[in-house]
């Protein structure tokens, strides 16, 4: 487009650039046409600064730079979109496998990262709303209800005595991130992980403390304590009468658990842990995060001036110390790295529990009818570990002939996976009998429902075995 000016020569388009101080040619727009001009071709890099997605407003790299660290989604959309389309992967999961009903009590388990905290922001965005729809109708007998949101803390001082005094000023900081919500008011609970055991503080401290200690693996100890810290959760949602458990994992944290499980030999129980739903628990556990990377995450909090807690916690250690960074070197290498391993691991046939269990509400039958939601119908895994929860493979013949019940050591071993076997119980039967006896009841009443279910297959199947004199010809 021609300056109409004087000396303007052929293919002239003064218009469209300016000349700065320095005489750097610098490409300008109108207001009218820069959205349709500006943008980039498909595929291309954005080379204006402006939003892919709206292609009105400067990307995150420019108007934010120290957030955006110079790459992926900062330097393709702007703040608003970014921060819409990583809420719309939140709502989606929600909506999508009916996560929380109006009529529920959601636990948000907040650690004070910026994947809970993330997750608590948004879970509030969604019940604020709610209530808003709620207050605004004139006919409330015709509106559906406002689900509870409450906050859980697992304070995991006894275990680590040494972070106390951090651990102390991050409650009173996580205190005032939830008080300053807008109403509802959502309830806080600090759940110290020794009352897993007792009401009897004392006599659980001690008890968990023994429990560290006999376990000598430290890739061990570590799993041990997170399924500790599962059965916190339990207990409280329980007590205090939620429905549901929303965590905050991400993208980043699966794809480490997926190299995790495979390493120590989970790949049997690996599809049960990445789901959006996992409802083998007594309390459903939800994971809508599952789809938004830590990165998106830190960005998002640095953007909207999240607060998070540096609460005190010790580094991982171990396998699971060394798998996370390796995963870190490989997003380095390739940013999309952490999506793929997720994505491939996905394909993974999940169990019947991880789905949402039905809910007889209007809002529940609306979600299963517009996303085809369809109930497995398929029977669950005869058995868990009763340690870390996951299923369990049915015990083949081969496996049952020889078994003496009898051998409380043999019964113990058999109704844990593999990976608890090799790392977390004691190998010898006094230490053995030891360490049962520091667990807390909820893990003893499972591994003997799991050993209950061995002795009836063994015998449905008892006629069928050999006997030791037997040679099988």
């Amino acid at each position: 487009m021609a300056c109409n000016s004087v000396t303007c020569q052929s293919g002239c388009s003064r218009d469209e650039y300016s000349v700065d101080e320095d005489g750097q040619g610098r490409r300008t727009f109108p207001e009218n046409v820069r959205s349709s001009q500006a943008s980039p071709r498909r595929g291309n890099s954005n080379d204006y600064g402006l939003c892919l997605k709206c292609k009105v407003n400067e990307t995150i790299s420019v108007t934010h730079p120290a957030v955006a660290g110079g790459g992926g989604d900062g330097g393709r959309f702007c703040a608003d979109c970014f921060r819409g389309n990583l809420f719309g992967k939140f709502r989606f999961a929600v909506t999508s496998n009916a996560m929380i009903s109006p009529s529920e009590k959601v636990l948000v388990a907040f650690s004070g990262g910026s994947s809970s905290r993330v997750a608590l922001q948004f879970v509030h965005e969604m019940q604020e709303k709610a209530h808003k729809n709620f207050n605004a109708s004139r006919e409330r007998e015709r509106v559906l209800p406002v689900f509870g949101v409450g906050v859980a803390y697992i304070d995991e001082t006894t275990i680590y005595p040494e972070a106390s005094n951090d651990v102390e000023k991050a409650i009173n900081e996580m205190k005032l991130i939830v008080s300053n919500f807008a109403p509802p008011v959502k309830p806080f609970i600090v759940v110290p992980t020794e009352s897993i055991y007792s009401p009897d503080f004392a006599a659980g401290r001690d008890c968990l403390t023994k429990l560290g200690v006999s376990v000598s693996d430290i890739t061990g100890k570590e799993d041990l304590l997170k399924h500790l810290r599962m059965l916190c959760l339990q207990k409280a949602a329980i007590e205090n009468g939620y429905t549901k458990i929303v965590l905050g994992t991400c993208t980043s944290r699966i794809a480490c658990h997926v190299l995790e499980a495979t390493v120590k030999g989970q790949g049997f129980s690996l599809a049960a842990d990445i789901q959006y739903v996992d409802a083998r628990w007594k309390i459903p556990v939800m994971l809508p995060l599952r789809d938004c990377l830590s990165e998106e995450l830190n960005m998002l909090c640095s953007l909207d001036s999240l607060k998070t807690v540096e609460a005190s916690q010790q580094p991982r250690s171990g396998i699971n110390g060394l798998i996370s960074s390796f995963v870190k070197l490989l997003q380095e290498d390739n940013p999309s790295r952490e999506s793929t391993i997720v994505r491939t691991a996905g394909k993974l046939t999940p169990f019947s529990f991880n789905e949402t269990p039905e809910v007889d509400d209007l809002a529940s039958k609306w979600r299963q009818k517009k996303y085809n939601l369809k109930p497995n119908l398929s029977l669950p895994p005869e058995s868990f570990c009763f340690i870390c929860n996951s299923p369990l493979k049915k015990p083949d013949i081969s496996s049952l002939n020889g078994f003496h019940h009898e051998e409380t050591s043999a019964e113990i071993y058999t109704a844990a996976c593999s990976s608890c076997q090799y790392q977390i119980l004691p190998k010898d039967a006094s230490s053995l009998k030891c360490f049962l006896s520091l667990l807390p009841q909820s893990m003893t009443t499972l591994a003997k429902d799991s050993s209950d279910n061995h002795k009836f297959l063994r015998g449905q199947i008892q006629d069928f075995l050999l006997s030791d004199g037997d040679d099988g010809t």
